[in-house]
């Protein structure tokens, strides 16, 4: 019985060498209508329009504030995933900083508002709250204050849920020199 081949980058690769560029255009203009994901990546990636991370916050305000009149639940996987296609389609370390505080904040408040108890979820932003520490932390000064005192406001509103979440955080702050 014969093997099947699994399409790789190279064979596509390959493929693209015969495409001229009226070709390659017509294939990116499909790739574009086929998906918003794919317009979002392309805008990122050539840096189109007003705010290249609003089509990434909304999917995290989706996925970490989800309307549970319409069934909606929400799910750290896909908020994440917004933030890891940011990073292939541009990755600029001050936008990826932006999301992933936005992350926290979107996390938090919906933790808040809503009185979730999920540890899972906690664990989650925890998680988050530190590679957005560590993202905020490794931009030029001038760019650090306000991603910190937003991460400051997670954390003392993440004191409202238990599981240790805030303390966590307050640790995480006081490793980075940040504490009160």
């Amino acid at each position: 019985m014969a093997k099947k081949n699994t399409p790789s980058w190279t064979d596509v690769k390959t493929r693209l060498a015969d495409f001229d560029r009226a070709g390659l255009t017509g294939l990116i203009q499909d790739l574009y209508a086929a998906s918003k994901d794919n317009q979002a990546f392309l805008h990122a990636r050539f840096g189109l329009g007003d705010d290249v991370l609003k089509p990434y916050k909304a999917s995290m305000t989706r996925w970490l504030w989800p309307d549970w009149t319409k069934n909606q639940n929400p799910s750290v996987a896909k908020a994440k995933k917004a933030i890891a296609d940011y990073k292939k389609a541009i990755g600029q370390a001050e936008g990826l900083a932006e999301l992933m505080v936005f992350y926290c904040e979107q996390a938090a408040e919906f933790s808040n508002d809503v009185g979730l108890q999920d540890e899972g979820y906690f664990n989650a932003l925890v998680r988050m709250f530190e590679q957005a520490l560590n993202a905020a932390t490794a931009l030029p000064e001038p760019l650090r204050p306000e991603l910190l005192a937003r991460l400051d406001a997670v954390r003392r509103t993440s004191h409202n849920f238990g599981y240790g979440v805030g303390d966590d955080m307050d640790a995480l702050l006081a490793e980075h020199g940040h504490d009160d």
